[in-house]
């Protein structure tokens, strides 16, 4: 997984609508919370690109979950395998 953010989601949020439905650059709104410019940009790139896919899209957080569960989901498969063929050949 990612390293912890030191910014609590509330910032986050906050500090991307400002971006998003305000006036203002995001340099300078990230200057005025005291936060790197880019990592304001990389907020916004993540919440536009969640906005546009629309509310029945999956978040990235979402998909990262379902990419890990499709990681374990196959890791289990081919440990079930393994033991079936272990049954069959203990039987």
């Amino acid at each position: 997984m990612g390293r912890v953010s030191k910014y609590p989601p509330e910032l986050r949020d906050q500090a991307v609508a400002l971006v998003l439905d305000g006036n203002r650059s995001a340099r300078e709104i990230a200057r005025e919370l005291g936060i790197n410019h880019e990592t304001l940009r990389n907020w916004v790139t993540k919440a536009r690109r969640d906005r546009a896919a629309g509310p029945a899209a999956l978040s990235s957080d979402e998909r990262l979950e379902l990419a890990r569960l499709r990681r374990k989901v196959a890791e289990l498969e081919v440990e079930k395998e393994i033991l079936q063929q272990a049954a069959v050949f203990n039987a």
